[in-house]
């Protein structure tokens, strides 16, 4: 991650435990934090979580919970129109030792009117990243909701989108590369201004005009592991009778979806940047 989003991250988190205590607005599962964030309810009960950026500030919310593993599904709908310079994320996060944190990201780079999303991943394992892989969302995701997942099990972490998988990465801790497997993680959701890295690379800027940007998010649902007293790893508690835990990708539709959208959406991978690697690829570069 550049520095400059590391900072923009660690500064929701630092917010984050400012002002939690402040914010009287939540759903059952999510806090929300700060910014002018609001809570819509339908006529059936059904919450929205509205996140608002403007020139001021950003707003997110969090997860009450942490999790060691689980299934994460959320439904967003993005910043509509010119949403240049903005970021829309949701991610995983560990809270104790910045130096060696774990995380999961999932972050939507805004764009002009008219061209398409862009999905950035990234993942990290006690505090090593640079694990960037993008791709272009193959709908407008501005106009209605989709769905979006992360299943993070002792195997592997999955990402999803409307249930296709997109981005696989394995555990590989037996030949030396660092998995998330033993610090929890919370979510956190963000809207947030990043016009100097997030629109082809910083070269189109965030149009204030345009502002308030919003993005919304519902059904949110979490299938996880809680760490507790009696059992900090999952395995070690009550079993689960979830099948994100113990199953990889091991469905032949599933595997097929995953190398499609490899091959029709992904518009880069750090394992094929030789610029950047120029005395070879990481290790799990050969090992996924």
């Amino acid at each position: 991650m550049a520095p400059a989003r590391a900072h923009h991250l660690l500064a929701c988190l630092l917010a984050s435990a400012l002002l939690a205590a402040a914010s009287g607005l939540m759903t059952d599962q999510l806090e929300v934090l700060f910014g002018q964030t609001q809570l819509l309810n339908d006529s059936n009960g059904d919450q929205t979580i509205a996140l608002t950026l403007d020139r001021v500030m950003g707003s997110a919310f969090k997860s009450k919970t942490s999790y060691l593993f689980a299934r994460i599904d959320m439904d967003i709908k993005l910043v509509a129109d010119d949403s240049a310079g903005t970021v829309t994320t949701i991610y995983l996060i560990s809270e104790k030792d910045w130096n060696t944190h774990d995380e999961i990201d999932l972050e939507f780079l805004g764009n002009v009117t008219g061209h398409p999303y862009t999905l950035h991943t990234n993942i990290f394992a006690n505090g090593e990243g640079g694990r960037e892989v993008q791709y272009r969302l193959w709908f407008d995701p501005t106009q209605d909701f989709h769905t979006y997942s992360v299943i993070w099990n002792p195997d592997e972490i999955l990402i999803l989108v409307d249930n296709m998988p997109i981005r696989q990465f394995k555990n590989h801790l037996d030949s030396g590369v660092p998995f998330p497997i033993y610090q929890p993680m919370r979510l956190f959701g963000c809207l947030w201004d990043a016009d100097d890295w997030a629109t082809e690379g910083g070269r189109v800027k965030t149009d204030w005009s345009q502002a308030p940007f919003v993005a919304y998010f519902r059904n949110y649902t979490a299938d996880g592991c809680v760490p507790s007293s009696y059992a900090w790893v999952c395995g070690q508690g009550p079993a689960s009778s979830s099948d994100w835990f113990d199953r990889g990708l091991d469905d032949v539709k599933q595997q097929q979806q995953l190398r499609e959208a490899q091959d029709k959406y992904m518009i880069y991978n750090y394992c094929n940047d030789p610029k950047r690697f120029p005395d070879g690829y990481p290790k799990e570069c050969g090992l996924q």
